[in-house]
């Protein structure tokens, strides 16, 4: 990360405030049984151990709309989209549709009285990368902490907030009897959301490494080739720990469209979702404008972004001929 990232502070609040008594209010449809304690999942619907604390979580946004998944999940075979549970909850609701920004998960996360977590990082979460973890308490106490990069911060309900939760971190919560709420919205970094940041970030945003994805498009443009279309693509292209994505051995690769219209990659025996960033780029579902691709000249145009900095890469790829 660079120097003027790491210089920033650890967390910052946005503008919106938001009604507390209403967001408070609207537990109430959704509190008559209990959540699922957070699990990780691993690509393919493995299911991971539980959490070993009283961390529970209703996801409001999952992959394939998923009401029962806890994880925040990422790029994979499904899009994300909204759970039977928003439904149920329609301040919630137009809070998310105020966001200006591509949202992935976004959960309900309860913190039980005496849980704590372990320090951990959550290293994808780089404004770098263009991706960003937001907080909006619904319900909390002053024994009901957040520790970020050893800041300890109890943010109140209605306020949203940014955290870098790359730097490490853990909750937890003290109190004999309350249980901590927060709404966990996992978002695209854009220029419009950046504009929400305080005056003191704005520098930063402005010049330094920083990724800004563009809004999602108001209709969703159809993959500009028939399918399905066959490509050679770097064997790190679909790997996201991937130091240098566009480097290695090509290998085969293919785009199709499946039964519910979703436009979806598959490399080295995974299928990845697509989303449009415009009528000709695609991303990852599930992932930023970090990795892109786009038809160009017979083959792909491959594109690496990381902070401000772009590489790309032509492959060939071509309509399949049967």
């Amino acid at each position: 990360m660079t120097t003027a990232l790491t210089a920033a502070a650890e967390a910052a609040q946005l503008t919106p405030v938001f009604d507390a008594a209403r967001l408070a209010a609207e537990l109430d449809a959704v509190t008559t049984h209990t959540w699922n304690v957070q699990r990780t999942h691993t690509y393919g619907g493995q299911v991971g151990q539980a959490a070993a604390i009283d961390w529970r979580v209703l996801p409001l946004r999952s992959l394939g709309g998923d009401p029962e998944r806890t994880d925040p999940g990422g790029p994979g075979p499904q899009p994300f989209a909204p759970t039977r549970w928003l439904a149920q909850l329609p301040y919630l609701a137009e809070i998310l549709a105020l966001l200006p920004a591509p949202l992935n998960a976004v959960r309900l996360m309860a913190l039980g009285p005496g849980a704590a977590s372990n320090p951990h990082r959550d290293p994808k979460y780089r404004l770098d990368r263009g991706l960003v973890r937001l907080h909006i308490p619904i319900t909390t106490t002053p024994n009901a902490v957040l520790v970020l990069d050893g800041v300890e911060h109890c943010w109140q309900p209605g306020t949203l907030w940014y955290g870098d939760f790359s730097r490490e971190h853990l909750v937890r919560n003290t109190a004999d009897t309350v249980t901590r709420i927060h709404l966990v919205i996992d978002a695209l970094l854009t220029a419009e959301l950046a504009a929400w940041f305080p005056a003191s970030w704005q520098s930063l945003l402005t010049h330094g490494e920083v990724l800004f994805n563009r809004p999602a498009p108001a209709t969703t443009p159809a993959w500009p080739a028939v399918l399905p279309y066959e490509a050679l693509l770097p064997s790190g292209f679909a790997d996201f720990d991937a130091a240098a994505p566009l480097d290695g051995s090509l290998i085969p690769a293919r785009i199709d469209r499946t039964a519910d219209d979703v436009v979806v990659l598959t490399v080295a025996g995974r299928t990845f979702a697509l989303a449009p960033v415009d009528s000709a780029e695609f991303r990852f579902s599930g992932w930023s404008e970090q990795r892109t691709l786009q038809i160009d000249d017979g083959g792909l145009l491959l594109r690496v972004r990381r902070g401000r900095t772009l590489a790309e890469r032509h492959v060939p790829a071509a309509p399949r001929t049967f």
